[in-house]
C-alpha cells in the first residue's frame, strides 16, 4: 500500500485492514446500518478499491424498531452508490420461530446476534466488516481487529489471536467466521473529525431537531407508537439529537442545539456522557454487551 496516498494514519490503517480482509477471505459482507460508523466504513471501503467498486455486499440486520429516518437515509445512500444491500430481518426471524421476543416493545438488539449468525451460516460468509470501536464500551476493548467467532458464532476473548505489528491472521477452521473491525483504533471524536474532513452526509437524527420526548432517568426518550409515554410522564416538545441512530427502542436522545458537524464535535467534547451512555439497552447490566457478543452479537 502506498501510504503517501493516506496522510491520516487512521485512514491508512483502516484501508489496509479492509484490503487484507478482501484478500484473505473468500466471501465477506460489510455490516451497514446507516449510522455514522457504518457510513465512515463504506467511505473507507470505496477508497480502498477505487476506481473499482466495492467487492462485497452490504448487510443490515433490521430489528423492525429502526428509525424511519435512518432507513430512508440508508436506502438513499445505497442507491447513490449503486451498491447491493441485503437485509436480515429480526421481525421475520420472530415470525418463523428462529428467535423469541419475550416482551414486545423492548429492545431487540439481543436478537440480532442470532439472526446474523443464521444469515452468515446460510450464505457461507467468512467475514463481516463492522464499524465497532474499542472506545465504545469496555468489552469492545478486548476485541482484535480480526475477531474470530466459532462455528456457533460465539466470541471467546480467551481464544483470540495476537496481532503483532500489522500482521492479521485470517486462517479459519471449518465453520468459523471473523468480524473485521477496520476502525477499532478510532474514537468517537476521530469519527466525527473524519466526517467533517471528508464532508460525509449523515441521517438528520444526528443533529438538533424538535420532537416529542419524555424525560426518563434524566434522559429525553422519543415518544413513538412503539414507545408511548408511561402513566404519569409528561410529553414535551424539545430540541434534541441522537448519538446512536440504529434502534428507537434503545436509543435515548440528548438535549442539544448542535445543528452541524462542528457543533456536534464541540458538544461531544464538553459532554460527560459516553456515546453508549445514551443506549438504554446497555444500562441493564455492566456486562450486557459482552454477554450479547458471546452469543453472536456484532
Amino acid at each position: 500500500m502506498n501510504r503517501l496516498l493516506y496522510q491520516d494514519p487512521r485512514e491508512a490503517e483502516a484501508v489496509y485492514v479492509i484490503r487484507e480482509a478482501a484478500a484473505q477471505f473468500r466471501k465477506l459482507v460489510l455490516l451497514f446500518s446507516g449510522g455514522k460508523d457504518s457510513v465512515v466504513l463504506v467511505h473507507l471501503a470505496r477508497k480502498a478499491f477505487h476506481p473499482a467498486p466495492m467487492p462485497f455486499t452490504l448487510l443490515h440486520v433490521e430489528t423492525g424498531h429502526d428509525f424511519a429516518e435512518t432507513l430512508a437515509f440508508r436506502n438513499s445512500l445505497v442507491a447513490g452508490l449503486g451498491a447491493r444491500l441485503e437485509v436480515a430481518s429480526v421481525e421475520a426471524a420472530i415470525a418463523r420461530g428462529l428467535v423469541y421476543e419475550e416482551t414486545p416493545g423492548v429492545s431487540r438488539n439481543a436478537l440480532q446476534g442470532t439472526v446474523l449468525v443464521d444469515w452468515i451460516s446460510r450464505n457461507n460468509i467468512d467475514a463481516c466488516l463492522g464499524g465497532a470501536r474499542r472506545d465504545e464500551e469496555k468489552s469492545r476493548a478486548k476485541e482484535r481487529i480480526f475477531s474470530v467467532r466459532n462455528a456457533f458464532g460465539r466470541w471467546d476473548e480467551r481464544r483470540q489471536r495476537p496481532e503483532l505489528f500489522n500482521i492479521l491472521n485470517g486462517m479459519l477452521r471449518p465453520g468459523e467466521s471473523v468480524r473485521v473491525f477496520p476502525i477499532s483504533n478510532w474514537t468517537e471524536a476521530d469519527v466525527w473529525q473524519y466526517i467533517r474532513k471528508e464532508g460525509l452526509q449523515l441521517p438528520a437524527l444526528y443533529f438538533a431537531h424538535e420532537r416529542e420526548v419524555v424525560v426518563r432517568n434524566g434522559q429525553p426518550v422519543p415518544v413513538t407508537p412503539l414507545l408511548p409515554a408511561r402513566v404519569g410522564e409528561s410529553v414535551v416538545r424539545a430540541r434534541v439529537r441522537f448519538r446512536t441512530v440504529g434502534d428507537m427502542s434503545c436509543s435515548a436522545a440528548m438535549f442539544s442545539e448542535a445543528l452541524d458537524v462542528d457543533a456536534v464535535i464541540e458538544e461531544n467534547r464538553r459532554s460527560d456522557l459516553s456515546e453508549r451512555g445514551a443506549r438504554l439497552d446497555d444500562q441493564r447490566d455492566e456486562a450486557s454487551l459482552e454477554l450479547r457478543k458471546k452469543s453472536g452479537y456484532f
